[in-house]
């Protein structure tokens, strides 16, 4: 869900009297989404499967930002997953329907308040272990259940500020200025609800942005500038090479969603002031370009908030050696199925890894 969603043409006022198509380059803006969307859904998919299975599976959650951890990657491989259908839908004219439409749209964002905030309840965390350590060592040990409730209390959160896209958005069609009829998947009013029409067109833009951007950059620079200031205090040579983690999840978070924020900002505000055609096409393909960035951080969260751990690499490795034994011992056993003469004799079976019992968090 972007800007371009939340546009509607009947505010437009023509110059001049002139219409404007603003569904001009809307081929090729598909087409330029479909290659996007297609490379983050594969590297999303994979990253986020990956952070589920090693917690499942090699690593017990033992912290607050593990807990945060997994539900950041439970919400952006909703959302990728849903990536291929909106794919779909976006090539074949909504074919799946006005409730597709309604729940493709719901799931980005509900991924995106959920994970944003998310985001910032891991900075959060991080501030009162490194810069609070001594105070709140004890506290952190014994608050893993409230983890999960404030946990619950987001995605209750993020349905709740999802709740316009779902009951606004719908599949309609509408014909361009060459006459050819393109469907849409968009928030749609009736003509005579223009109170509702207007309050919505500003306060859904306005939400994601303040919300879903602005407020978790807010947490995340005070908690993060604080950590910088603590580690750079230190003379552990482990905790100077954290600065650079510090300042890679703050960077790439404000490269991956300023522009489409700022974009979206910057649209919501002219909404209802007559603009020129051309500068509203440009502001448009703006938008278009810079949410595809902006769901780039899906595929970036697993390696900056987990792979890029050493401990976690680890049991990422230990994944990649035991699906490698297990691979080996399928085809192994399906070749001695297939022998005929007793004297083969199978190779010795691989030594899977074994998991480490050493207590392991978010390496910063």
């Amino acid at each position: 869900m972007g800007s371009s969603e939340e546009y509607f043409e009947d505010d437009y006022d023509y110059k001049d009297s002139m219409p404007c198509d603003l569904n001009s380059n809307h081929k090729l803006e598909i087409e330029i989404e479909t290659y996007i969307y297609s490379l983050i859904c594969a590297f999303g998919v994979l990253g986020n499967i990956m952070v589920i299975v090693t917690y499942a599976f090699y690593k017990k959650a033992k912290s607050m930002t593990d807990v945060y951890l997994i539900n950041v990657a439970i919400a952006d491989l909703m959302f990728v997953i849903a990536l291929p259908l909106i794919i779909y839908n976006e090539n074949h004219h909504w074919h799946m329907g006005t409730v597709a439409c309604k729940l493709l749209r719901a799931t980005y964002s509900i991924n995106l308040y959920s994970s944003m905030l998310l985001l910032a309840c891991i900075s959060g965390d991080r501030y009162m272990a490194v810069v609070q350590a001594r105070r709140s060592f004890g506290i952190r040990s014994r608050t893993l259940v409230s983890s999960w409730l404030i946990c619950l209390a987001i995605w209750l959160l993020a349905l709740i500020l999802s709740t316009p896209t779902v009951i606004y958005n719908q599949r309609y069609e509408e014909q361009n200025l060459d006459g050819e009829m393109i469907v849409e998947c968009n928030f749609k009013f009736d003509h005579n609800d223009t109170d509702t029409a207007r309050l919505m067109k500003v306060l859904v833009p306005s939400t994601q942005v303040s919300v879903g951007f602005f407020l978790p950059l807010l947490i995340m620079s005070f908690c993060y500038s604080s950590i910088l200031a603590t580690l750079l205090r230190a003379k552990n040579f482990q905790r100077h090479k954290a600065v650079r983690v510090v300042l890679a999840v703050v960077v790439v978070f404000v490269i991956c969603h300023l522009p489409y924020n700022v974009a979206l900002l910057y649209h919501t505000v002219g909404l209802f002031k007559q603009r020129q055609c051309e500068a509203e096409k440009m502001t448009l393909v703006a938008i278009t370009v810079s949410r595809s960035v902006a769901y780039l951080h899906c595929c970036l969260n697993p390696i900056l908030y987990a792979f890029i751990g050493v401990k976690f690499r680890s049991h990422f490795q230990k994944i990649l050696i035991d699906l490698w034994c297990h691979g080996k011992k399928y085809i192994n056993t399906s070749r001695f199925s297939r022998q005929t003469s007793d004297l083969y004799i199978p190779p010795p079976p691989c030594k899977l890894a074994e998991e480490s019992s050493e207590k392991q968090s978010f390496t910063m």
